[in-house]
């Protein structure tokens, strides 16, 4: 058939003419310059099976693309071959005349022969996958399994109905060439050399299709069987019915209730619906969506590790961002770890069907359900679904990262310490938002209104939103962590210990611990400068959120430039726009007004938009903190010698470390702090005096000089944060208050600081700030807690308090003495208050 075709070029066109009335497809890589092809050099590309409608498809792509032509000649050398490409495989055939399917093709033995005799000649070997419809064979309806695109290489009738059914969403992937001169240069003859190409490219193919459609999934009542009768399940099936004094089988069928209630039901049909509605989402309220570095995590998936997807937590939106992202580039979607409170009626099904399992909030006293849970998890990871979940525990009401929590981290971890065939890799991922859905609601709850309940009817008034502009959302993979390399650092004699059954072992603790901090510290590694929040960034940093527009623009360029010039890590994405633009798009996106005045126009936060935007500038609150502690130290004392900044930088990184996740260790700070002041003097932010030691503040009346406060202001309120919790801590004594009393004072000592000196940001007095630096004071020995739980602490305290009120202005220092003040039963009654109203 194949020779027909060739012969009739007329045939061929109008095969693939037809084809193409109904056939619709998605090409990738998106950028073909990615392949990196030697022009000079021939190419041939390799199908996986014998099928004539990939064929045309690939013919097609190859014209439409600028490609060579895979139905075109080449000729290299003294080598002329009439196609240019080969099947690694051939279809089935039935019959008492069927040939070896695995038989070489003459095409490519023709190829290998002519690289054994000529070490000059040279072929670039392109594998191209062709997925039609991209769905696991998973379905109990004949009818869908029928028309899916599996493991299996359909007969001829299959095909037909699988381009009928599925070829609106046909999937072609072209791969990055592989030399047939190195398969051929290792001396190996040409039996040997074919057969390691066919190796190669078979284990190719295969990683493709794992990764695109994930592995062969069976039913899920086999799932659950499966489950049930599993040696962990088994063993904490009959202990507790030998507690409960119950017959196993009725604790057995709380168990299938409890997988019924966990396990995904991944439907593809579901899937693709998600694809069109999301497509239509997007398109009505986002301007766009960009994705940074997403052919790192294409090359990833295909080297065959097990994914665990671990984004930060800022919308309900992420989960349906997250998968789109994913599908749309030809990888399967992950399964996502859902909360219970989402398993709603009507809406827990469709989320299941997208490939949601869902938790409980916590497993404490239900081993059954722990063990149940623990093996499903273990199932998923040892066939290779990918999986995605949130280690925040919940979506951040204040913009910044939550302090992760360990849970499934462990879980994830006991499993690979069971069965560690499987590499695991953890990718980071940062989502930045321009606007959120839920922003009115985060402002609410935190400054005090309860936390809502998930309905569906809140999720009702959530998608009254859409006719909102929601701008652009931005995703970014940061730095991939293998476990295995982790372990490796932790407990280099992890590979010979047996199965733990404890996660709470002392090496796997610390693991897990580190495992959590480098995830978000990779998430905060990858964060994306977007207009939105660079804005944020810098009129809420103004008194009264207003600037004199020449001047932010020059702030606003400033800001890119230090940025530019000192990077935070090498995949922070900076916006192209400058300053003017920004303030442009920030009109545009109706966050900001411009006030005309005669002297020169003014720039102002839309009044009702301030708030909210305290949000977006604490997503990126970390990427400066270093150049506003510096500017902090040279506002306050105008002048400092260089190792004096050091050393007071140093003193304070530890509590801003923890509470920013920031990225650099101590022993590099020395370095870094140079490096970013080098930066701010480029930028005329800094001067140096004539012993080229001393670093100065410009002149108090200069633009700089503004633009240097400005910064400054963006670290202060940390500072006073600080300042408020030592200084509550040192008034009331060693010993004399716990971790829990004194974070509701310090959230009490806030609200009223932020009223007498206009802090906007309702988490300035966020509990939850204060009780991360509070563990940190802990965690590096500066407190403890004695048998009472009670703070213990020593001079070092007070220390660390003269570090910290060296930055804040006179009247702050002065309002937290007169606050610290307050006598006992003033303080208890203010507490009781606040708990009683927390309570209506």
């Amino acid at each position: 058939m194949l020779k027909f075709l060739g012969l009739e070029a007329a045939l061929s066109l109008l095969s693939r003419k037809l084809l193409y009335l109904w056939v619709r497809t998605q090409v990738l890589p998106q950028d073909l310059t990615s392949l990196k092809l030697d022009p000079d050099k021939p190419v041939c590309y390799v199908l996986q099976t014998r099928q004539l409608s990939n064929l045309l498809v690939l013919e097609t792509e190859t014209i439409r693309t600028g490609l060579p032509r895979a139905m075109g000649r080449f000729q290299s050398l003294d080598v002329r071959e009439d196609r240019s490409f080969f099947f690694l495989t051939r279809g089935e055939t039935p019959g008492l005349r069927r040939k070896n399917r695995f038989a070489y093709s003459p095409r490519l033995k023709r190829l290998v022969q002519a690289a054994i005799g000529n070490p000059k000649f040279d072929v670039q070997l392109v594998p191209v996958t062709i997925l039609w419809g991209r769905q696991p064979q998973k379905e109990d309806s004949l009818l869908k399994i029928l028309f899916t695109d599996s493991w299996a290489t359909p007969s001829a009738l299959k095909q037909l109905f699988r381009v009928l059914i599925h070829g609106r969403g046909t999937l072609v992937r072209f791969e990055e060439p592989i030399s047939l001169r190195e398969m051929a240069d290792e001396g190996q003859g040409e039996e040997l050399t074919l057969r390691k190409i066919a190796r190669v490219l078979r284990v190719h193919f295969r990683r493709q299709r794992e990764m695109a459609i994930g592995p062969d999934l069976s039913h899920r009542r086999t799932q659950v069987t499966s489950l049930l009768d599993s040696e962990p399940v088994r063993k904490a099936i009959e202990e507790e019915a030998r507690e409960k004094n119950v017959l196993p089988h009725k604790v057995e069928e709380n168990a299938r209730r409890y997988v019924l209630e966990i396990a995904a039901d991944y439907s593809y049909p579901t899937v693709r619906a998600y694809e069109k509605f999301l497509t239509w989402l997007w398109t009505r309220l986002y301007d766009g969506v960009r994705v940074y570095r997403m052919n790192e995590l294409v090359d990833l998936a295909a080297s065959g590790p097990e994914i665990i997807y671990v984004p930060t937590h800022r919308s309900h939106i992420d989960y349906l961002l997250m998968s789109y992202v994913i599908f749309k580039q030809g990888m399967m979607v992950p399964h996502i770890a859902a909360g219970a409170n989402l398993n709603l009626p009507v809406v827990g099904g469709i989320l299941r069907r997208g490939g949601a399992f869902f938790l409980r909030r916590t497993f404490k006293g239900n081993n059954l359900y722990a063990a149940v849970f623990n093996e499903y998890l273990h199932m998923m990871i040892q066939k290779g679904y990918p999986i995605e979940y949130f280690i925040e525990g919940g979506r951040s009401r204040t913009g910044r990262l939550l302090s992760p929590k360990g849970g499934m981290l462990a879980m994830t971890l006991a499993s690979y310490l069971r069965d560690h065939n499987r590499p695991i890799v953890f990718v980071p991922i940062y989502f930045g938002y321009e606007k959120v859905m839920e922003g009115g609601t985060y402002v609410a709850e935190l400054s005090g209104k309860p936390k809502e309940k998930e309905s569906i009817w809140g999720l009702i008034k959530t998608i009254r939103d859409i006719e909102k502009v929601f701008g652009e959302v931005h995703v970014n993979f940061g730095q991939p962590i293998p476990l295995a390399d982790l372990l490796d650092e932790q407990y280099p004699g992890w590979r010979d210990e047996s199965p733990i059954e404890d996660t709470k072992v002392p090496w796997v603790t610390k693991s897990v611990d580190v495992l959590a901090n480098r995830i978000v510290t990779h998430i905060n590694g990858a964060a994306v400068v977007n207009p939105i929040n660079l804005l944020a960034f810098a009129l809420l940093s103004t008194p009264k959120q207003v600037a004199d527009e020449d001047l932010l623009v020059a702030y606003l360029d400033t800001l890119r430039k230090v940025l530019a010039d000192a990077p935070y890590t090498d995949r922070v994405e900076m916006t192209p726009l400058d300053g003017r633009a920004l303030i442009e798009y920030g009109m545009k996106m109706k966050v900001l007004q411009r006030l005309q005045h005669p002297l020169g126009n003014l720039i102002q936060l839309e009044p009702q938009q301030a708030l909210q935007l305290t949000y977006f500038r604490n997503n990126i609150q970390h990427l400066y903190t270093l150049p506003g502690m510096i500017a902090c130290f040279l506002t306050s004392e105008n002048a400092l010698e260089r190792s004096r900044i050091v050393e007071l930088i140093s003193n304070l990184y530890p509590f801003l470390q923890a509470e920013l996740f920031l990225h650099w260790r101590v022993e590099e700070l020395d370095g870094v702090i140079n490096t970013m002041i080098d930066a701010m003097i480029e930028g005329g932010l800094l001067a140096v005096r004539s012993d080229q030691t001393t670093i100065k503040a410009p002149n108090r009346n200069s633009a700089e000089y503004m633009q240097l406060e400005i910064l400054a202001r963006s670290v202060r309120q940390a500072m006073e944060r600080y300042y408020i919790a030592v200084a509550l801590l040192t008034r009331q004594g060693s010993g004399k208050i716990t971790a829990a009393h004194l974070e509701e004072l310090c959230s009490l000592f806030a609200q009223r600081l932020a009223i007498l000196h206009e802090h906007p940001a309702p988490e300035f007095f966020d509990k939850g700030v204060f009780r991360s630096f509070i563990q940190t004071l802990k965690r590096i020995g500066i407190l403890c807690e004695n048998e009472q739980r009670q703070l213990v602490f020593d001079r070092q305290l007070q220390a660390a308090a003269n570090e910290a009120q060296i930055v804040l202005p006179h009247d702050v220092r002065q309002t937290v003495q007169q606050l610290t003040r307050l006598d006992a039963e003033e303080i208890r009654k203010a507490v009781a208050e606040i708990a009683a109203k927390s309570k209506k």
